[in-house]
């Protein structure tokens, strides 16, 4: 359902799928700590295996930083795993140390495997394949030349790619950009002004080129700033690109689109952790989500919506407290209070609620304590929450639009309450994929009333 390895978080990753119709998943790892240093502690890839892209199994590490004297012997980041002939190519980025004022310098390198599972990787060489061109991006301290993604080139035989980058000409804190890249054979790159280049950026992060289905173009990039990611769509690779708005809210983060195994395209992102599995706690690099339906149209903005594939993870209605969770709750009467857990078992004040004030969602801990927040363009009708462990999602008339994270408080039977009348919430338990799993993959069991961890439930 969520997904990090035994010990291990996840940030940036990348999907493939093998030729037998299994997914695989790269992805950055590092250990699960406040003081989270990228340059010592990402320096290679895991990579886990799924059926269905919910239950995902851990395989161990695929790739690894370079050796001494090489421009990735310092880390190894986001990279971008690609079908090339009967095997697979991969864009990685490489930083080879730091510059006098401490800041990582970065390239894109180039490996090549035999495999399409994502495994067998080798190096193209032992220097990168295309660096920052100084005429339009920033090349030492704060520059960006980072997470790569590749594909095929709509105006010729070769490839595109599409990076992460500092706009040379624009003031640093808001030079994020996309830097673009052309290539006849995957080896030999030559470099381009900015394919976007916002200007009220700071970093443009993980750009995802997906070509759809009328041939047109969508670019999704994660935005430093917000934690969150937009979405952008072209006629064509080239432009021009029309900036389309937020379409993952702040907390999911380096999206990757895949279809799932019913054909229909899906996003992927990653979700933070909180240090200490308390609500004070720092964020950390966290976990991989469950798929999202991606759904695109001419007339309006891409969005995320609910994915039909969960249903077969839930179980039948009730109205008996469940940690794990799906509830659709009507909220057209105006201002609806949705308390999900309360501070005491069986009794107690509220300990997680959901509020629809207006275009006004609050997500509000014990004694209304905020969590988190945001502003909708017009007040929804119903909303979908979802909750596993201390993982919350919101969907509002069938958007994804809210996420976050709440340690506090016991599982209660839902209830939302319009001007004083309060009213049961049926739920559909959620059936995770490996409940007894004990590693960064599990999921928060809850508090007992003493305040320790309730003991892990029997497998299913």
């Amino acid at each position: 359902m969520r997904y990090a390895p035994p010990g291990l978080c996840v940030n940036d990753f990348a999907l493939l799928r093998d030729d037998d119709g299994r997914y695989a998943v790269l992805h950055l790892q590092g250990p699960w700590t406040a003081e989270f240093d990228h340059l010592r502690m990402e320096t290679s890839y895991g990579r886990a295996t799924s059926a269905d892209l919910v239950g995902w199994r851990p395989e161990g590490t695929a790739f690894g930083n370079g050796l001494p004297g090489r421009f990735d012997q310092q880390a190894v980041w986001t990279m971008h795993p690609f079908r090339h002939g009967t095997g697979m190519a991969m864009a990685y980025t490489g930083v080879s140390g730091l510059t006098p004022e401490g800041w990582p310098l970065q390239s894109v390198g180039l490996a090549h495997s035999d495999r399409t599972d994502g495994t067998g990787w080798r190096r193209h060489g032992t220097a990168p394949v295309v660096e920052a061109d100084p005429r339009w991006y920033r090349t030492a301290d704060r520059m960006g030349w980072r997470d790569p993604f590749v594909v095929r080139d709509d105006e010729g035989d070769g490839w595109a790619m599409v990076i992460c980058a500092a706009d040379a000409s624009l003031p640093v804190e808001v030079s994020g950009c996309v830097a673009f890249a052309t290539s006849p054979d995957l080896e030999h790159w030559t470099v381009h002004p900015p394919l976007i280049s916002p200007g009220d950026v700071d970093e443009l992060e993980c750009p995802v080129l997906e070509r759809l289905d009328d041939g047109t173009w969508l670019l999704l990039g994660s935005i430093g700033a917000t934690r969150g990611f937009e979405a952008w769509t072209a006629p064509r690779l080239r432009g021009p690109w029309t900036r389309r708005g937020r379409l993952g809210p702040t907390g999911a983060y380096a999206p990757r689109v895949i279809p799932a195994p019913d054909g229909s395209r899906v996003v992927l992102h990653t979700t933070p952790r909180r240090v200490g599995l308390t609500d004070t706690g720092a964020h950390c690099r966290g976990m991989l989500a469950q798929p999202k339906s991606l759904v695109t149209g001419a007339d309006s903005p891409p969005h995320l919506a609910w994915w039909p594939g969960l249903d077969t993870w839930l179980g039948e209605e009730t109205t008996a407290p469940a940690l794990h969770a799906v509830g659709d709750i009507d909220v057209s009467d105006g201002l609806v209070d949705i308390t999900l857990r309360t501070t005491a078992e069986g009794s107690g004040g509220p300990a997680l609620t959901l509020t629809r004030d207006g275009e006004n969602l609050r997500v509000t801990g014990p004694a209304g304590t905020p969590i988190a927040e945001t502003v909708l363009p017009e007040p929804p009708t119903s909303l979908r929450v979802l909750t596993i462990g201390e993982y919350v999602e919101v969907y509002a008339d069938g958007v994804f639009v809210l996420t976050t994270l709440s340690y506090s408080g016991h599982p209660t039977p839902w209830t939302a309450t319009t001007e004083g009348h309060s009213r049961s919430v049926p739920v559909r338990p959620l059936h995770l994929p490996d409940p007894t799993r004990d590693d960064a993959s599990a999921i928060w069991p809850g508090p007992t009333p003493e305040g320790r961890p309730n003991p892990r439930p029997s497998r299913r």
